[in-house]
């Protein structure tokens, strides 16, 4: 009976050394409410990239390749989620050694520890959150080759690029590489990182591929501008995750960096409309979406450290250069990037980039510089970021265009493209308009 009673006893008592660790620190313990929002912002990227993405393409492109698009989109977030777990996170945010690439203590994401550093999240958590990014942005990509970019090349391409470029300036930015901790390079949550790898890739693969059969002389509508809103709407209130999610927190800075999205991508939705008015005539609904996006992309690099008043100008800011960088790509240098991937998300990414290294400043509204940065050291750190990683991107995505092209050719023949993608490369066909 004196066995019976001593054994709780016994049990409470091999417990206590346990929760003395927890409580005296030892023993990292993860925040519930942190780890919870940071799942939902993984759920609410993924969501961007699909449907989101999916459907914002799919509206812009002609009912033929319609199905393509979409295809293409799911392959592409499927392979680059594959390699993340396999390699691609421990490039990025495995252990720091010489600051170009993470360690190799990760691989397959084994060895996890049981919470980031310097968060309060699992690193599980933070290695999910961190895929969703991985899975959307070569995604982006497929919007300058949509129409004539063979299946199997894209597949290809995008998972090479995906360990060759997105991994290593990840490392560089935010896994404590070399532009981070030698420059002082800021980026929220992907204006580098993502929004510019994709969109200079974008531009190189349009230009090598050239330009689409009828290209620039036959018009090329969107066979369903109603897909392309919604799918801006799902893009819309994902990136809530995207950037409130960066702040991998519950807290003051993810509601600060979500309000900077909204008002971005409200603001520059509308000038984008405005700009329409005296430019075209009238504002469509395709515009509307359209700046909604490039307002996106432009707050994406700054959401976190400027005031709500800022994000207004960069929504602005960013729908009148995104509008004119069309202009520019398309009549001017009569580059093919289809779907405006560079113009819109390079360029918009681009600019927030640059111009938080002045809205960062406590004086206007901003957080305020680190220790030993100024406005002018930080833009210098900003411009800096951003021409290394337009060289990196450019060199990269040429190499690996060519790599894969020996394996699968890079474009469809005439008649496939002439025929649509749907049939001869996926034996589907969207429905089709009168």
């Amino acid at each position: 009976m004196k066995k019976q009673c001593l054994l709780p006893l016994a049990g409470m008592l091999a417990v206590l050394p346990g929760m003395a660790l927890a409580q005296d620190g030892r023993i990292d313990v993860s925040n519930s409410g942190d780890t919870a929002w940071l799942l939902v912002s993984s759920a609410l990227v993924l969501m961007m990239a699909a449907p989101g993405l999916s459907l914002f393409y799919g509206g812009l492109v002609r009912a033929k390749n319609f199905l393509s698009v979409l295809v293409q989109c799911g392959a592409i977030a499927a392979i680059a989620s594959v390699l993340w777990i396999a390699v691609g996170y421990t490039l990025a945010f495995g252990n720091v050694s010489n600051g170009w690439l993470g360690g190799g203590n990760a691989w397959m994401l084994g060895n996890l520890g049981n919470v980031r550093a310097g968060t309060e999240v699992p690193e599980s958590a933070f290695a999910l959150f961190q895929m969703t990014f991985a899975a959307i942005t070569p995604a982006l990509m497929a919007g300058a080759w949509v129409d004539r970019a063979r299946f199997g090349w894209v597949i290809a391409f995008c998972a090479l690029w995906s360990l060759v470029v997105y991994a290593p300036v990840a490392h560089w930015i935010w896994g404590g590489g070399w532009l981070a901790t030698g420059l002082g390079k800021l980026d929220w949550a992907g204006g580098i990182v993502i929004h510019t790898t994709a969109g200079v890739s974008a531009l190189v693969i349009a230009i090598m591929l050239g330009r689409r059969s009828g290209f620039p002389n036959t018009l090329m509508l969107p066979h369903s501008p109603s897909l392309t809103m919604a799918g801006a709407a799902l893009l819309w209130v994902g990136w809530f995750g995207f950037n409130g999610g960066s702040a991998i927190a519950a807290n003051d800075d993810a509601a600060a960096a979500i309000i900077a999205t909204h008002a971005a991508a409200a603001t520059a939705a509308l000038v984008w409309l405005l700009v329409e008015r005296f430019t075209v005539g009238k504002p469509t609904s395709v515009g509307f979406a359209t700046g909604a996006i490039a307002g996106l992309a432009t707050v994406t690099p700054a959401a976190g450290f400027i005031s709500p008043g800022a994000a207004i100008l960069f929504g602005a800011a960013g729908a009148v250069v995104c509008y004119y960088a069309i202009q520019l790509v398309k009549q001017k240098l009569a580059i093919d990037d289809s779907l405006d991937v560079f113009a819109v998300h390079g360029v918009g990414g681009m600019l927030g980039s640059l111009l938080l290294g002045i809205f960062m400043s406590q004086s206007l509204g901003g957080v305020g510089y680190g220790e030993g940065m100024t406005m002018a050291s930080q833009t210098a750190a900003q411009f800096i970021g951003v021409g290394v990683t337009i060289l990196w991107s450019v060199i990269a995505s040429v190499i690996l265009a060519v790599m894969a092209s020996v394996v699968f050719p890079m474009r469809v023949s005439e008649d496939a493209e002439r025929e649509g993608l749907d049939i001869t490369s996926h034996g589907e066909r969207a429905w089709e308009f009168d």
